[in-house]
């Protein structure tokens, strides 16, 4: 479960950005292509977060479906399934164009 070991990274640079000052909401964008299962991340952030001056800071997750660049047609299309090969042509010569996002987008501090 590396959901966990995010969460724990997350706190932390929140912790710093925080700055000692409460935060009511993580926003965070992650992309399909990064084989993350939000509800098992919305769990470990509760965990890691329990006991801490983050707790009770909810966790948003903005999920970003992956999409390809074929280099042979030039076909763009959103993946249904982590298949980096195109639906036109059947080529495996494709660009990433997202999905590979992992980044805490903003904090919402609570009034001090």
């Amino acid at each position: 479960m590396h959901e966990l070991s995010i969460c724990r990274s997350i706190a932390g640079i929140v912790s710093r950005h925080a700055a000692g000052r409460p935060v009511r909401v993580v926003h965070v964008r992650i992309g399909h292509l990064r084989q993350v299962v939000p509800d098992t991340l919305a769990y470990c952030w509760s965990l890691v977060v329990e006991d801490t001056p983050l707790a009770g800071a909810e966790l948003r997750v903005e999920s970003v479906p992956a999409r390809i660049r074929c280099e042979d047609c030039g076909r763009t299309e959103t993946l249904e399934a982590p298949v980096l090969r195109c639906g036109g042509c059947d080529g495996t010569r494709v660009s990433i164009l997202a999905g590979e996002e992992f980044l805490i987008t903003s904090l919402e501090l609570a009034e001090a």
